[in-house]
């Protein structure tokens, strides 16, 4: 499954990116962090994305979606989607 949204920014000094939290009954929570698409600085409307894996048969009773931040600055994010998608 894939997490996007759209981010702007203005002023970022530091980091953010997008990140989804799944839990697994009886296995706990596991993630995925977009820092591959990171957001500094001002920009404009960009896209990000981050996928999880899923193995065949596996369904998270919780997803969370964030969007985490590694310092401070003004963010907006718009176009949330949680798409089901698979490996090509």
């Amino acid at each position: 499954m894939t997490y996007r949204a759209r981010i702007k920014s203005a002023n970022v000094q530091g980091r953010a990116y997008l990140e989804m939290w799944c839990r697994f009954p009886g296995r706990g929570e596991f993630f995925s962090k977009g820092i591959q698409q990171t957001v500094t600085g001002t920009t404009d409307w960009a896209s990000s994305e981050t996928p999880f894996l899923l193995k065949q048969g596996q369904r998270p009773d919780l997803i969370k979606l964030n969007l985490a931040v590694e310092g401070s600055g003004t963010l907006w994010i718009d176009g949330v989607e949680l798409l089901a998608t698979s490996l090509q």
